[in-house]
């Protein structure tokens, strides 16, 4: 096994609407607390390459997921040996230039605005390529590995449901004399630390990131985990961020003071993307009714709710809406001695997929489980979550007002219904896990 490892400034310029919180006027950067990078880790096994690369933006979509993975693909890497994922930062730029960012940030079509989004999405498709790129052709060092798993507990379950995130999941590379070289950790938190102003920054998994490097001198990525229920229990605030950064940091450097247990290879991976089915009844006397809902929506809601609702009218009225998500199932596991499984999943997982993969697959100590990866077509609820809404109504996909319609974060995502639960048939509880127990 050897690593070889590279990062790239992805910031850009003041100005560029900033993504994470739903506007009426768009929230433009006024300037960079700290930088955005995209980082890059090879591991080499017996010659293979197997890629991961971690980028400071709230989520990639579809059309850049796919088209970073061709490109990466032509370079000589395997599909499922390369892995995408976004730390998820609130602070950074709108990616996408879809119907999103007229009904999440009011960007309109077209707009210098606009224009900014797009030519932000291309330059760094160029810049993620090219890291990878100048990290494969660069010198790889032998090393050796081990896991361990430390805790933190500035993470609760947003919508009430049972499940809190405190696994902190750590792989370290070493020289061969011992030396911490390059460290992969992870944490199942949204990163909303920050406050929802307009300066640039990475937030707590960034700051963790620099304290790593900082007190070691070896190379740091973060993961984010199943953070799409799980919030920070400070107030946001930018010493909320840096206590929160510094705390998270220091674990990590206090934890691989000291080996964990040996990891070895072969590093088996797989990669599918599943479809999952939205609960749309399509009979022109159902979509009539939906119609009617959005319709009362538009005209009573305020901000992104009314515009989302005027889009998916359109969309009706077009019958152009989708039936279906993909979503990104990846694995990697290091097979020798006593295995490691990494689960990636697109979208934003709540807890219970994390729970569920530690309760089949060795524990905490057996599977590292993180969401983001890829694409991020929606928040991915479990069943539980989808019938009892949560205390949010939000990650369930449904509202109060038309439980029977998309609501709360198929809003933000720019869907026209919630997902189906288990009940009703290819629930997407069910096939997330059925796909996930496939990789693995």
């Amino acid at each position: 096994m050897a690593v070889a490892v590279g990062k790239t400034d992805i910031t850009p310029e003041a100005g560029i609407p900033l993504a994470g919180y739903a506007t009426d006027t768009p929230r433009l950067a006024a300037g960079v607390r700290r930088p955005l990078y995209a980082r890059c880790t090879v591991f080499w096994d017996n010659g293979t390459p197997n890629v991961i690369v971690t980028a400071d933006v709230l989520a990639f979509p579809r059309a850049i997921h796919q088209a970073i993975r061709s490109r990466i693909v032509s370079l000589g890497v395997a599909s499922s040996d390369f892995v995408l994922t976004a730390t998820h930062t609130h602070n950074g730029p709108v990616l996408t230039p879809d119907v999103t960012a007229y009904t999440l940030y009011n960007i309109l079509d077209p707009s210098p605005h606009l224009d900014r989004v797009r030519g932000y999405a291309g330059w760094v498709q160029d810049q993620i390529v090219d890291l990878v790129r100048i990290s494969l052709a660069a010198t790889a060092v032998p090393c050796t590995l081990d896991y361990q798993v430390a805790d933190e507990a500035f993470s609760y379950n947003r919508e009430g449901m049972a499940g809190v995130e405190r696994d902190v999941p750590i792989l370290t590379a070493r020289t061969l004399d011992g030396a911490p070289l390059v460290v992969m950790f992870g944490y199942g938190c949204q990163p909303v630390v920050a406050p929802a102003e307009t300066l640039i920054d990475p937030d707590y998994p960034g700051l963790a990131v620099e304290v790593v490097e900082q007190q070691t001198g070896c190379f740091a990525q973060f993961l984010t985990g199943a953070a799409g229920d799980q919030d920070p229990v400070a107030s946001p605030g930018w010493q909320a961020l840096d206590d929160r950064g510094h705390d998270l940091g220091q674990t990590i450097v206090d934890t691989i003071t000291a080996p964990g247990r040996p990891v070895t290879g072969p590093i088996l991976t797989a990669y599918r993307e599943v479809d999952v089915r939205l609960d749309i009844t399509d009979t022109p006397s159902h979509l009539a009714a939906v119609r009617a809902n959005f319709a009362v929506r538009r005209a009573t809601a305020a901000g992104w709710i009314s515009r989302h609702a005027e889009v998916m009218i359109d969309q009706i009225d077009a019958h152009s809406f989708a039936f279906t998500t993909p979503v990104p199932v990846q694995s990697w596991r290091f097979a020798g001695g006593t295995p490691l499984r990494l689960a990636f999943l697109g979208g934003e997982p709540v807890s219970g997929y994390a729970a569920y993969c530690r309760s089949h697959y060795g524990g905490t100590n057996g599977i590292w489980f993180s969401g983001y990866a890829g694409e991020v077509p929606a928040y991915l609820p479990t069943d539980e979550l989808l019938i009892t809404g949560g205390a949010w109504r939000y990650a369930c996909g449904w509202s109060d007002d038309f439980p029977s319609i998309a609501g709360g974060a198929m809003c933000a995502y720019g869907i026209i219904a919630h997902y189906l639960r288990n009940a009703q048939g290819n629930g997407v509880e069910d096939t997330l896990i059925a796909a996930l127990n496939a990789v693995l």
